[in-house]
């Protein structure tokens, strides 16, 4: 009985993952949309502010965030806090890449966030690497290199952002280790997002002048926008507290799929001479990580 709920368990947790990535795939087409009227300093504004209201309406409907004789002060609030503001450049960086490169391409380069996790828990937690995570960590990145082509025609400076997205959200994920198990994730997570919120405003205000709505299409399309990332940030957090990080990390390769896949059928876009070889290299070196971490847990 105990094998089957857990098998159940595990169902449940691969399927949000997947929601998790459709709902972020659609939110990069609508910000491909949008990005042609507003700048991503905006849509990562509006994103922020109005992408929280599905994620709170559910954490209360669910109990995860009770207010009522809630001490809403945590431990470490300021990297709490900073945590959020990291997310917020993050989304920036990534917004920005969406407006210019192809989908798939993006989603490619975002892939090297697993490299930076590796690399960030070296440098802050003072894990040791092994030659087996070096080796995948030189492989990763040179799959990236490879995409991003520098020295050639074919190199933008705009194949930057996904990398710097990737590092920031990197930062994010490792930083959560700082907390201790007492730490609320439901409040963790209103910190986090309120903070990027605030930080994404901010930034607009100092970096750019708010573009005047359109039309209500538009206004539309950047609540549905926002709604999308804020219910997939939910769904990802809910499938891994579910679900092992590591049964789960291959699944996130599903969204190289579906990201070639609305490229192609929304932007008509097929970059297959961009992204391979290298993509090969970055899922591989993704893939040596897991297989890694399996084997470690498992005492091989």
């Amino acid at each position: 009985m105990t094998a089957a709920v857990d098998q159940k368990q595990a169902l449940k947790a691969v399927g949000l993952l997947l929601l998790a990535i459709m709902c972020f795939d659609l939110m990069g087409v609508l910000v491909r949309v949008l990005s042609a009227r507003y700048s991503p300093l905006e849509l990562s504004a509006y994103r922020n502010v109005l992408g929280i209201i599905p994620s709170l309406a559910l954490l209360v409907a669910t109990g995860e965030l009770r207010l009522r004789g809630t001490n809403l002060r945590i431990e470490k609030w300021p990297l709490a806090l900073f945590r959020g503001l990291v997310v917020a450049v993050a989304q920036v960086f990534f917004y920005g890449a969406l407006a210019v490169l192809e989908l798939a391409t993006v989603s490619a380069l975002a892939q090297t966030n697993a490299l930076f996790v590796v690399l960030l828990s070296v440098v802050l937690l003072g894990e040791r690497v092994g030659p087996w995570r070096i080796f995948a960590l030189v492989l990763g990145f040179a799959g990236a290199l490879w995409i991003m082509r520098p020295g050639s025609e074919a190199f933008s400076l705009s194949a930057v952002l996904p990398i710097g997205a990737a590092l920031c959200y990197a930062y994010s994920m490792i930083s959560v280790r700082f907390f201790g198990p007492g730490t609320s994730n439901a409040l963790l997570y209103l910190y986090a997002s309120g903070a990027a919120a605030v930080g994404a405003v901010v930034l607009a205000f100092f970096t750019t002048e708010f573009t005047p709505l359109q039309s209500w299409v538009d206004a539309g399309l950047i609540f549905v926008m926002s709604t999308l990332g804020g219910t997939g940030v939910l769904f990802m957090m809910l499938a891994y507290r579910m679900g092992e990080p590591s049964m789960l990390a291959p699944f996130g390769y599903f969204g190289l799929i579906s990201a070639f896949v609305f490229g192609w059928v929304f932007f008509g876009e097929a970059p297959v001479d961009t992204l391979f070889p290298g993509v090969l290299l970055i899922v591989g070196a993704g893939a040596l990580i897991i297989w890694r971490e399996n084997r470690g847990k498992s005492g091989a």
